[in-house]
C-alpha cells in the first residue's frame, strides 16, 4: 500500500538527509570540518586552537587514521588538517583538498604546542567545540547532535549564529523520524518512485563497493574481510561478511576512498547497503529489486539508530546488521512478518556489543553483527522467531525496537562512561 503524500516525501527526505558522502570516519572528519569553519570564521591562520570534545568523540577520533593525512591518528591531527583545509563548504569530504605540503604542516604542528584537547561535559553524546585565535582575534564553533549540525558561531565574543536545541533533541534538527516503523518502511519500499531516490542508491553502490573491493585487494589493518573470503571460501554468505567487514578494513586504516554513510557513520553505510548489494549480484536478482532491498535496509538501520542517537556504547554494526538482514530477506521474497522476524531474531542475539570507538576491529564487529543477520534471516525464512519476553523480545517488532533504543541510549550511559575511562587509562 502507498503512503500518504506526507509520509511520502518524509522518508524521500530522511534518505536524502542520511545517505552522504563522507571520506575517512565520520567523528575526526566532523571535527575537522567544524575547525574549518572556525578558521574561516576568524580570518586567519591560528596560533592556538582549543578543541572541546564529548567523550564520544573522543572515543571514536583517538584511535582512528585520518585520511590523507600519511596515516596520522587523532583529535589534534583531524582539527589541524581542517584548519589547513579552511574549506567548510566541502564538509564531509573536506579532506580531499590535502596535499603533500598540507601533510607536512600538519606533523611540523603537532610538534609543536598550538592545539590542546580538552574534554566537553555535555548530555550530548555527539558535540564538539572548536575555538581558534590569532592575535587579538577569536572565533569559535559548536557542533551538536549530527555531524555537520553547527548550532553556534562566535566571533570576537559576539554571538554571529545560533540553533537552538532542547535538550536531548536528538533528530530535532531533521525530519521528524517518528514517522518510521517496519511496515510502512515496507510499503515504501514496494512503492517509491526510483526516480526520486535512484541517484542516492547508485552513490551508495557505487562508492561502498569500491572501498570493499580496496579492503579484499589491499593490505588495511587486520584484514578481516579477506581472511573471511581466505579461509570460509567464496561462497555467498561469505562474501556478504566479507565485502562489508573488507570496506571497514579500508576505511578505518587510511584508505582515501569516500563512503556514502547511514546514520552518520560510513561503517554502518556499508554494513547497511554492501550485504544486500552482494546478495543480489550473487542471487542475480534484477536492478529495481535490489534498489527497493536497499531503500528497506537503509531505512530500517535510520528507524533503530534513531532512538539512540549518532553515537551511544551500543555497537551501530548491530543496527545496520539487522538493516542489511532485513533487505536480504525482502530480496529473497520474504514477507513483512519475515522481515520483522529478521531484525527481532537479530536483536535477540548480540544487542550486547559494546562500541569501544572506531578503529581496526570495527571490521570484526561488522562481521559478527552479519552473521548473526544471516542466522536470523534463515530462521525467520522458516517462520522462527525468538518468543517475546525472551530477553529484551517484546510483544511487537516496534516495542522490540523501542526497547533496543532505550538500552543504547539510557542504559548504556554508565557503560559509556567506563569504556571512555578504560580507553583513556584512567
Amino acid at each position: 500500500m502507498a503512503l500518504d503524500k506526507e509520509k511520502y516525501q518524509a522518508y524521500i527526505s530522511i534518505l536524502k538527509e542520511e545517505l552522504v558522502p563522507a571520506l575517512g570516519c565520520t567523528e575526526p572528519i566532523a571535527i575537522a570540518y567544524a575547525a574549518a569553519r572556525a578558521r574561516e570564521m576568524l580570518g586567519s591562520f591560528p596560533d592556538k586552537v582549543i578543541v572541546r570534545c564529548s567523550g564520544n568523540i573522543i572515543k571514536n577520533a583517538k584511535s582512528v587514521i585520518v585520511p590523507n593525512t600519511g596515516n596520522l591518528k587523532g583529535i589534534i591531527a583531524s582539527a589541524l588538517a581542517g584548519i589547513l583545509v579552511g574549506d567548510s563548504t566541502k564538509e564531509m569530504s573536506l579532506l580531499e583538498e590535502l596535499t603533500e605540503s598540507d601533510i607536512a604542516k600538519i606533523k611540523e604542528l603537532m610538534q609543536t604546542d598550538i592545539c590542546r584537547v580538552e574534554m566537553l561535559k555535555s548530555d550530548a553524546n555527539l558535540h564538539i567545540v572548536i575555538q581558534v585565535m590569532y592575535a587579538d582575534n577569536e572565533a569559535s564553533v559548536e557542533i551538536k547532535h549530527t555531524h555537520t549540525n553547527i548550532t553556534r558561531i562566535e566571533k570576537d565574543g559576539k554571538l554571529i549564529f545560533q540553533k537552538k536545541c532542547k535538550g536531548e533533541n536528538l533528530n530535532g534538527f531533521s525530519t521528524d523520524r517518528s514517522t518510521l516503523n517496519v511496515r510502512d518502511i515496507f510499503d515504501f519500499a514496494n512503492t517509491v518512485k526510483l526516480e526520486d531516490i535512484v541517484d542516492l542508491l547508485k552513490g551508495q553502490i557505487e562508492y561502498n563497493l569500491s572501498i570493499a573491493r580496496e579492503g579484499i585487494n589491499g593490505n588495511y589493518g587486520c584484514g578481516v574481510g579477506k581472511m573471511l573470503i581466505e579461509c570460509y571460501g567464496d561462497n555467498t554468505f561469505t562474501k556478504i561478511r566479507a565485502y562489508a567487514a573488507a570496506g571497514s578494513d579500508a576505511r578505518m586504516n587510511g584508505c582515501n576512498l569516500p563512503v556514502v554513510t547511514n546514520s552518520g557513520s560510513g561503517n554502518q553505510g556499508m554494513t547497511t547497503s554492501l550485504p544486500v548489494i552482494i546478495y543480489a549480484q550473487e542471487k542475480k536478482i534484477d536492478q529495481e529489486k535490489m534498489y527497493r532491498g536497499l531503500v528497506l535496509s537503509n531505512l530500517i538501520t535510520i528507524h533503530l539508530r534513531s532512538a539512540m542517537g549518532r553515537l551511544s556504547a551500543y555497537c551501530g554494526a548491530v543496527c545496520a546488521a539487522c538493516g542489511s538482514g532485513a533487505g536480504i530477506t525482502y530480496l529473497a521474497g520474504g514477507t513483512l512478518k519475515q522481515i520483522e522476524r529478521t531484525i527481532t531474531n537479530t536483536l535477540g542475539n548480540v544487542s550486547g556489543i559494546v562500541c569501544d570507538g572506531a578503529k581496526s576491529s570495527c571490521a570484526a564487529k561488522i562481521a559478527s553483527g552479519l552473521d548473526a543477520a544471516i542466522m536470523a534471516h534463515f530462521l525467520a525464512m522458516r517462520g522462527t522467531a525468538f518468543e517475546t519476553n525472551s530477553g529484551i523480545i517484546k510483544e511487537t517488532v516496534e516495542d522490540t525496537i523501542a526497547a533496543v533504543g532505550r538500552l543504547g541510549h539510557d542504559g548504556m550511559k554508565a557503560t559509556d562512561v567506563e569504556v571512555l575511562k578504560i580507553m583513556l587509562g584512567q
